[in-house]
């Protein structure tokens, strides 16, 4: 009898609600623990809520990955169910959540983990590759190798408004946050797609909406055969004048079959702080 298949990722994966009720994805945050608290990333806690407890109190959550027992809990119901799982995770670089996910497969079968070897939309581009595999009507076993082999034709990357929250939450120095922001200077972060690690590419020099436009022509032009079928603009928290014109940029460089705009969970965005964006697309 073949089982049918239940489609579902970290909460990093950003789609929002629009995308994750129409390809019926479902998904299961992260800890953010926020002044002694532990939230539910976007459940009960959501960016503005980090980005005003820096403004106002200098205070920066941590964030904590799902452990084993949690994502056999979480697993289990459907599997005695008699349904398959497969199972997008933030890359393993950037957190043991795929390790404990693999572990609570193990121990109870008919899950299939997948490390997205990446993060936000970018895991995201993969869960709608498997929504639309299960709708071919591929195995789960199929479909998760097939993941797996998709990972390095990912291809996400942001800019960076501010160093401020990089270099509050340890990831970079307070001499490099400040040569950066007194020389006007905002980094594009390119994820590597063999692990999710991240390093840090073209620099870019001047206001925020000039380097915006440069950046998504320099990303489009960087690939020869990108897969025009989907696009994600992806924020931390901006205005809207900006994502209209990255968006607007983005259709008069290059036609996409669907350019989806998201804003990135609590467990992307304490990193980066707001106003960062990014492009993220696959290649063929």
């Amino acid at each position: 009898m073949e089982r049918k298949i239940i489609l579902s990722a970290d909460s990093t994966c950003d789609l929002g609600t629009e995308l994750q009720e129409k390809y019926q994805v479902h998904f299961y945050p992260f800890h953010v623990i926020l002044e002694g608290k532990d939230y539910q990333d976007n459940v009960d806690i959501h960016p503005e809520d980090l980005y005003r407890a820096w403004r106002e109190r200098r205070q920066l959550p941590k964030t904590a990955a799902i452990n084993v027992s949690e994502y056999m809990d979480y697993f289990r119901k459907w599997v005695e169910d008699g349904y398959d799982v497969i199972h997008l995770n933030l890359g393993r670089a950037l957190s043991s959540a795929h390790q404990n996910c693999v572990l609570a497969a193990q121990e109870l079968g008919h899950v299939y983990p997948v490390d997205s070897c990446n993060l936000s939309t970018g895991i995201g581009l993969l869960v709608l590759k498997a929504a639309d595999m299960i709708e071919a009507g591929m195995e789960a076993s199929e479909i998760a190798e097939e993941l797996k082999r998709m990972t390095g034709k990912v291809h996400a990357s942001f800019i960076l408004d501010t160093l401020e929250f990089m270099r509050a939450g340890g990831r970079c120095s307070a001499v490099v946050a400040f040569g950066a922001n007194a020389l006007g200077l905002k980094p594009c972060i390119e994820v590597q797609n063999r692990d999710g690690s991240m390093t840090v590419g073209k620099k870019y020099r001047g206001k925020l909406e000039k380097v915006l436009g440069n950046y998504v022509k320099d990303r489009l032009k960087m690939y020869p055969d990108i897969d025009r079928s989907r696009l994600f603009i992806t924020h931390s928290g901006i205005d809207g004048e900006y994502l209209s014109q990255v968006k607007k940029t983005v259709m008069e460089t290059m036609d996409f079959e669907n350019i989806y705009i998201t804003q990135a969970s609590c467990t992307i965005s304490c990193h980066c702080g707001p106003n960062t964006l990014g492009i993220l697309f696959m290649t063929k």
